[in-house]
Parts: C-alpha cells; sequence; structure tokens
C-alpha cells in the first residue's frame, strides 16, 4: 500500500477548481497581509504604492508609510509566499516519490539536517569575524542544502533493508533518530555562539521577521529551479508510483528521476530553512489534503500544493505579526495547529498497515 492508495479523495473535485480557489484565496491572504499591522493599509493604498513603486508615478502617501509596505511588508509576504510554496512542493515530492503520506521535510529530518548545516555556517560566521562571506545568506542557503542533501542520504540508507526497499515506518523512524542527533549538535553550536545565541535560537524556531529583498530573492532563486524540475518530472513520478520494477519495465529510469527528485525537494526545502528557520509539518499536511481533495496525480498534485502551502505560510505569519499580542515564531504556529493533525494521519497510517 502507498501513498497513492492509502488516501482516497473524499470528494474529487477539479484541480483547474482548486487551483482557481487557491490563487483567489492567496491574493486575499496576500492583501490581509500588506494592509494589517500596526500601520494599517486601505486596498487603494496598496495599490497606488505598487502602480507608484512599478511605474515611477508620484503619489502624495508620505515617505515613511512608502518605505513600510515597500521595504519591510513585500519583502517578509514575499519570503513567506515562496517558503511556504517550496515546503509545500518538497512534501508533496518526498510523499509521491518515497511511498509514504507521513514523508515531509520536517518528519524525515531534512529540516533538521539544513538547519544544522546552516547553523554550522553561522557560528563560523560568529568565530571567524575576519571571513565576511560566510555571513551571506547564499553561503548559509549552501551549507543548509549541502547538510540537507546528506541528512535524507542517510535516512534513505537507514531505512532501506537488503533489497533497497524503503519501508514507510523505517523511514520515520530514521528521520527521528537522526533529528534527535542533529538536534545535540545544534545545542551544542548554540553553546558556542555564547552571547549571540538569541538570534540562532529566534531563527530555529522559525520565523519570518526582519526579511529583506536579498532574503526573498535568495529563497526564489533556489525554489525556481526546484519547481521546473518537479513539475517537468510529474508524469515519471506517477508511474514510479506503481513501484520502481514496474516503472523500469515501462521506460522510466528510475535511478535518475529518483537522484533528481530528492535533490529538487531538498534544494527548495534547504532553501526555506536558511531563510525562515524551522516551520514544520506544512510540507506534510498541505499534499495530504490537496491529495484527499483532487487524487494522486502529481501532473496537479505538485503545483495545487505549491499553492497551498504558500497560502498557508503566509496566512499564519500574518496571524502572528498582526494578530497576536506579541510576534511568536510562526514555526511554533504551524507547529500547534498541524502537529495534531500528523497524529491523525500516522494513527491512519498505522491502521492501514496493520489491516492492509
Amino acid at each position: 500500500m502507498n501513498a497513492t492508495t492509502v488516501e482516497q479523495p473524499l470528494r474529487r473535485l477539479s484541480p483547474v477548481l482548486l487551483g482557481l480557489v487557491l490563487g483567489a484565496a492567496l491574493i486575499l491572504a496576500a492583501v490581509i497581509s500588506l494592509s494589517s499591522g500596526h500601520m494599517p493599509f486601505t486596498a487603494g493604498e496598496i495599490a497606488e504604492i505598487l502602480v507608484s513603486w512599478l511605474t515611477g508615478a508620484e503619489t502624495e502617501i508620505s515617505e515613511n508609510r512608502l518605505m513600510v509596505l515597500r521595504e519591510v511588508r513585500l519583502p517578509r509576504l514575499t519570503a513567506a509566499l515562496v517558503s511556504g510554496a517550496a515546503l509545500g512542493l518538497s512534501g508533496a515530492v518526498y510523499q509521491g516519490l518515497l511511498l509514504n503520506p507521513l514523508a515531509d521535510p520536517y518528519t524525515l529530518g531534512v529540516s533538521s539536517g539544513a538547519a544544522f548545516g546552516a547553523s554550522v555556517v553561522i557560528i563560523l560566521s560568529i568565530l571567524a569575524p575576519g571571513i565576511p562571506f560566510l555571513g551571506a545568506p547564499a553561503v548559509q542557503a549552501a551549507g543548509a542544502f549541502i547538510a540537507s542533501a546528506l541528512t535524507l542520504a542517510l535516512v534513505i540508507a537507514l531505512a532501506s533493508d537488503a533489497d533497497k526497499r524503503l519501508s514507510p515506518t523505517s523511514l520515520i523512524l530514521a528521520g527521528v533518530i537522526l533529528s534527535a542527533i542533529l538536534s545535540a549538535g545544534i545545542s551544542f553550536i548554540k553553546y558556542l555562539a555564547g552571547e549571540q545565541v538569541s538570534s540562532i535560537i529566534f531563527w530555529l524556531l522559525g520565523s519570518f521577521q526582519a526579511q529583506t529583498w536579498p532574503d526573498a530573492a535568495l529563497v526564489t532563486t533556489f525554489f525556481l529551479p526546484a519547481f521546473a524540475i518537479s513539475i517537468l518530472s510529474a508524469t515519471d513520478l506517477n508511474i514510479m508510483t506503481l513501484g520502481f520494477k514496474s516503472a523500469e519495465t515501462l521506460g522510466v529510469d528510475t535511478r535518475r528521476v529518483r537522484l533528481k527528485l530528492l535533490a529538487a525537494a531538498s534544494l527548495a526545502a534547504s532553501a526555506s530553512v536558511a531563510v525562515a528557520g524551522i516551520i514544520g509539518f506544512v510540507g506534510l499536511i498541505v499534499p495530504h489534503l490537496v491529495r484527499l481533495l483532487t487524487g494522486p496525480d502529481h501532473r496537479s498534485l505538485l503545483p495545487l500544493s505549491t499553492l497551498g502551502g504558500a497560502l498557508l505560510l503566509l496566512s499564519a505569519d500574518t496571524v502572528v505579526r498582526a494578530f497576536l499580542p506579541g510576534e511568536i515564531p510562526v514555526g511554533v504556529l504551524t507547529a500547534l495547529l498541524a502537529g495534531p493533525a500528523f497524529l491523525v494521519i500516522f494513527r491512519k497510517k498505522m491502521k492501514d498497515l496493520i489491516h492492509g
């Protein structure tokens, strides 16, 4: 039993219809995000500022308000939107490729691996201030990607049996074990950071506070090729859900496709971690819900999970920034909301294994 057969759609919806609904909801969420906060904006002001910015037309809106929208809220919105899209996409790819609806960057330990890699770069920049390039976001992202790829490779190696088959339960257990080890490593890095540990702690909890345009550009640059590779490989991924032997019989180079998709998913997830820290369960819940609504066809599942991840994370960030007293890390909110849903999915998965 695999990820394409465990969940049957409650009521099959047209992927086009669901895409239109998610797209409209995403636009509405973006408007709410830009307009809400200590300095509220009307929809008309947002439109006027954007038009002025893009065309160079004059506006009577004060420079202070222009700065808040252009340099504070817009880059934060972009980073949250693209990071959510990256997590939704990577979760859908992992679940389809590993035939496990419980797989996502968080449960497989990929997020912890990316966090460890980025933390190593951060502590090196603190301990060796004379090497300025270590503090660059792109270098942190590179460290996150390398560590996440190594973590995923180790998880797969630990979970594989003698015939190179992957056990769904073993995948999760291996991810949990490696996450615990990596968490210990991160704790040691925090100890080494000394008085500067606060920045690492807040970053590890997941937050889009103080995001800049370079941060938004970084996660977008990593996400776009990962998205393109995944979408172009959707048909092969559909075939691979039948099993690797069946896929090879149908002419799919399973080794090449698997490596390509694992690299794409890890690239997307590590970019999100490098920019915003660990944000759990987005990549688990969103593909699961989309699959329930529209079915397991990855040609629609991947883009819809991308839209759903963007909508979920942008909405969560708007809530913690504009509607809660004080700003808690968005990773805390997603874990509180999605953690119970993970338990439900896990319980259902175990029942299917017992009775299947």
